[in-house]
């Protein structure tokens, strides 16, 4: 063996694999995929933060449809371009005539498509995370698990839209891919009643106080890894044997699919007992909030003292404010601080007050003929009495009218014991029977 034999037998052999997956990651639209998909995620967050940033299910939650709405769409139209561009520029034949196997070139053909969104959308998901970290109950942890199954989703799109890019290399499917996806996410979300609703990436989670099942994540990762694999081993085969092959993750696709269609109206989450507990303040009437919100009781309890104060000793005033899932006979909802809780604080306190008393005047009438001149009325004087006693923020709500105005302005000219006997008159009264109700 001479010193040339060594150099000469290396290069025969082909760079090591680690080294050509690195090539076919640089190139392309690749690395540019994983810099949007990051980008898009932490600029939809940033503009959304107070929405968010005080409880793991609702940054979950609100990743979640930014991969379905958003990232989704995004990926498909990345996924295919590269696709079509291979098509165009002859990489397909070019791959095909060195010496590797044809389900290697396929998944080194899609690597970049697939793999780059999954590693902007878990960074920019990091830092997400670690912003709602200070804010939350230290009692629950974040859901990594969906976000695993979210990166899957974004993983499964890259390919399934590279594959189409293959298939029809025309320079416009991109975009047009992107617009389908983009409109069948969104109906489909918005049908949260039909038949396997939750079979869609983009469908939406509301309550703070659940968990997910275990099953789930687990299960969505093998009907959408399942879906892309079956389509690159039937696309990407050279023979029949091959093809059959992606019979596999096809069935396994399809008996994951099975359970999650058949989940409830309210999908996979359940409620959590640790978070729904209620924890209760010290007041006279106690003000309730599930664990998952205690850190605004001090803030809830402040802002409903002054109509406490006000109604006490009156028919019908409420003996417990309770908010979350569970309230009971005689306990008086409160409107969820969603709106108005900005990473573990009450930011409008007075707006919250006002949304309290429109719960509290609420009322459920059967009757359906229920409107005229005497509903008119009525609804005049709900909102005098509640303006009268928390005031709309300005920007906020309806205006009274002229009619609410001269009861409002009616309101406001009694005495304190006058006002005191209006209201307790107004809350003995039946708010379904308007001639009942007096007028100020």
């Amino acid at each position: 063996m001479t010193a040339l034999d060594t150099p000469t037998r290396e290069a025969a052999s082909g760079p090591p694999r680690t080294s050509v997956l690195r090539t076919e990651l640089r190139r392309g639209t690749g690395p540019w995929s994983g810099a949007a998909v990051a980008v898009t995620t932490l600029v939809t967050l940033y503009a959304k933060a107070p929405g968010w940033q005080s409880r793991w299910t609702d940054a979950t939650d609100m990743l979640h449809i930014v991969v379905g709405l958003l990232l989704g769409p995004l990926v498909l139209a990345v996924g295919c371009w590269q696709g079509g561009r291979d098509r165009r520029n002859g990489t397909r034949e070019l791959l095909g005539s060195v010496p590797r196997g044809p389900l290697r070139r396929a998944f080194l053909a899609v690597a970049p498509t697939a793999l780059w969104p999954v590693a902007g959308y878990l960074s920019a998901a990091a830092v997400c995370l670690l912003a709602t970290w200070p804010y939350v109950d230290g009692g629950r942890r974040p859901f990594l698990e969906l976000v695993a199954a979210d990166a899957v989703t974004l993983a499964a799109l890259g390919t399934l839209g590279h594959l189409v890019g293959r298939l029809v290399p025309w320079r416009l499917t991109a975009p047009l891919l992107a617009v389908t996806g983009y409109v069948v996410f969104g109906v489909a979300a918005a049908r949260t009643e039909a038949a396997g609703s939750w079979l869609n990436p983009a469908v939406e989670h509301f309550y703070a106080w659940d968990r997910p099942v275990g099953w789930f994540a687990p299960a969505w990762v093998v009907w959408c890894a399942g879906l892309a694999l079956a389509a690159l081993l039937a696309q990407a085969a050279g023979t029949a044997r091959l093809r059959l092959l992606a019979l596999v993750p096809l069935t396994a696709a399809v008996a994951a699919a099975v359970p999650i269609a058949r989940l409830p109206l309210d999908g996979p989450w359940r409620p959590d007992p640790a978070a729904a507990r209620l924890v209760c303040d010290g007041g006279a009437p106690p003000v309730c909030l599930p664990a998952v919100d205690r850190a605004l009781l001090p803030d809830i309890s402040a802002a409903l003292a002054p109509l406490n104060e006000r109604l006490r000793g009156l028919p019908g005033a409420p003996t417990r404010w309770v908010g979350g899932p569970s309230v009971g006979a005689g306990e008086t909802a409160l409107p969820s601080p969603d709106l108005d809780a900005v990473r573990g604080e009450l930011s409008h306190p007075d707006l919250y007050l006002n949304s309290a008393v429109q719960f509290l005047f609420a009322e459920t009438c059967r009757s359906e003929d229920f409107s005229g001149p005497e509903v008119e009325r009525l609804g005049a004087i709900h909102l005098a009495v509640s303006e009268w006693l928390a005031p709309t923020p300005a920007g906020y709500g309806v205006p009274v009218g002229p009619a609410g105005q001269r009861y409002l302005d009616a309101l406001r000219a009694k005495s304190p014991a006058a006002q005191r006997d209006y209201l307790a008159r107004y809350m003995a009264a039946d708010g379904c029977r308007p001639e009942e109700v007096p007028v100020p």
